[in-house]
């Protein structure tokens, strides 16, 4: 990594810039990718991150998740500080930063960097002259019919259309992979831990598409008549072909369009900067698609609740926390439809679990002990449904007091589950309703309490999400996690995370749990708890057992009963 720094810092000069800006995103704007330049030059692995190299500094700004994770990983050669920070740093004030363009949206730009110093448009990017790691275009694109998806491709078009015509638009750019999977109804191979295709799409008001990637990946869906050729465009081609289109007014999304490709539309259209209007249509998921979804989380169910019942009752050895993740995965392999996991299994045990996004390491991680807490984060992408679902347990008596805090989590976890959502229809609501319970002890979490999630595509996905700011109305058909939790560094971690959907009945909108697996019954301290919420543990585990115990043997069937 130093020598990294090194080598990043000798293309200075010959640039002419002071510093260098490298974000945790590729060029798609995904979460999660299997180029990360970040990691490169920071060793930094969380999700969210953003370096800057200075002649004889380096920065690294991210969120309250990563403030124990990003010091261990890379605190001896960054200064580490809050996203907040960024907003007017006096510090690079007149310096001149370089930046890939591709990576950067105008409106990051001008909200963290214009109001202080100069940028530098660098079209080389400067960490892949360093370390070039290279997509792998060997995976092709698949597609998904209606009977998996519960909507046909025409029908997504015809919607886009409708959209810019009544924003008075000829084009719109497509310039997120998951808005592209959603609307053609395919999937790809091009993220670690999600079936995202790596591609553009361009629809006219005409109901005309061109999809955007590399021929390699798309000979499936020509052969499949799927996509023809004169709807396809090689990402190379775009240039040429933007100056050749015919209209007037083109929208772009600024959460995913990069600087790089909003210039080379403004070189011939108007911009029209709005959200993809994608966002909210795939947020609502149709009948069928919940279907798939439940029938995911039964298999997902039955392979957690196997792994918790193993390394509690049956596990006598001493096993790691990798060793842990490993075996949960194995239980999950067993089902035909398991594809792979929906992300890197977090895995902590004792101190390790207050690391909100720990990744424990086959050379580098902790031998679970009987007095741990141990907290497991984990989820899968099965054929056709993501899960997503965290687990705290432990393997020996507790503390009073550890007991009293995962009960105080374990009540705002069922204060969102029972939200009345007719009354408390945002996220930021609800969101209150979780922290109820432990900000009466002053105490918190440095994480939102919910996150969208899509349909067998990305775990995290918007608009809707559970957090103190969060605005976007809460609809039927919308799926979200549900995940309070608290941290005590170098001590443990508590989370307690199902996925839930919303459903509607008459003119009454609630959260319908999809994940079914027990909740750790030996951390409760049932004085705590109303009798509201001892008979919502009541009716929930007789629906984890009522769902999943056909799929148990008999000593897992045993246990699991006796959580009723």
């Amino acid at each position: 990594m130093k020598n990294y720094i090194k080598l990043l810092r000798t293309k200075f000069k010959k640039n002419g810039i002071d510093g260098y800006i490298v974000p945790k995103n590729d060029d798609y704007f995904t979460e999660y990718s299997k180029i990360n330049r970040l990691k490169i030059i920071s060793n930094f692995s969380g999700s969210a991150g953003l370096a800057i190299i200075l002649k004889n500094k380096n920065y690294l700004f991210t969120d309250g998740r990563y403030t124990i994770q990003s010091q261990i990983e890379c605190g001896k050669n960054f200064k580490i500080l809050g996203f907040e920070k960024l907003i007017n740093f006096n510090l690079f004030k007149n310096l001149k930063l370089g930046i890939d363009p591709k990576l950067f949206t105008n409106t990051q730009i001008k909200n963290f960097f214009l109001k202080y110093n100069k940028i530098k448009f660098i079209n080389e990017n400067l960490i892949d002259e360093i370390k070039k790691e290279r997509e792998n275009l060997a995976i092709p694109f698949f597609s998904l019919n209606k009977t998996i998806t519960g909507e046909g491709t025409k029908s997504k078009i015809n919607k886009i259309s409708k959209y810019l015509k009544k924003n008075k638009s000829d084009y719109i750019f497509i310039s997120a992979p998951e808005n592209v999977a959603w609307i053609l109804n395919i999937r790809g191979g091009d993220g670690p831990n999600s079936p995202v295709p790596n591609s553009r799409l361009i629809i006219s008001k005409t109901n005309k598409i061109l999809l955007i990637s590399k021929i390699q990946k798309c000979k499936k869906l020509f052969k499949n008549k799927i996509l023809k050729k004169n709807e396809f465009l090689d990402i190379e081609d775009l240039p040429k072909k933007i100056l050749n289109l015919k209209g007037k007014n083109f929208i772009i999304d600024d959460k995913s369009c990069s600087i790089f490709y909003e210039n080379l539309i403004k070189s011939k259209f108007n911009i029209i900067n709005r959200e993809d209007p994608t966002y909210h249509l795939k947020a609502i998921k149709n009948k069928t698609e919940i279907k798939n979804m439940i029938n995911a989380h039964i298999s997902d169910g039955v392979a957690l609740t196997k792994f918790l019942y193993w390394i509690k009752k049956v596990n006598k050895k001493k096993i790691t926390e990798v060793d842990a993740a490993i075996k949960l995965e194995n239980f999950r392999k067993r089902n035909k439809n398991f594809l792979y996991p929906s992300f890197d299994t977090i895995a902590g045990a004792g101190k390790n679990g207050a690391i909100v996004h720990y990744r424990a390491k086959k050379n580098d991680c902790r031998i679970i002990d009987k007095k741990d807490i141990f907290l497991c984060d984990s989820g899968g992408q099965y054929k056709y449904g993501t899960t997503d679902v965290t687990r705290t347990i432990c393997f020996s008596k507790q503390k009073k007091n550890i007991k009293n805090i995962f009960t105080k989590v374990l009540k705002g976890h069922i204060a969102v589950a029972t939200t009345d959502i007719n009354k408390d229809n945002v996220g930021k609501k609800i969101d209150k309703r979780a922290r109820k319970f432990l900000n009466k002890s002053n105490l918190d979490y440095a994480h939102g309490t919910g996150h969208g999630v899509g349909f067998f595509l990305n775990v995290h996905e918007g608009p809707q999400s559970i957090t103190k700011i969060n605005t976007v109305k809460i609809k039927e058909g919308m799926i979200l996690s549900n995940e309070p939790g608290y941290y005590k560094t170098n001590e443990y971690g508590i989370r307690i995370e199902n996925l839930v959907y919303v459903k509607k009945s008459k003119k009454n909108l609630f959260f319908e749990n999809l994940t079914l697996a027990p909740i750790e019954k030996d951390l409760i301290n049932y004085n705590l708890l109303t009798k509201n919420e001892k008979n919502y543990l009541f009716k929930y585990h007789l629906e984890v057992y009522s769902k999943i115990s056909g799929y148990l043997n008999s000593n897992e069937k045993k246990w699991l009963a006796s959580f009723i």
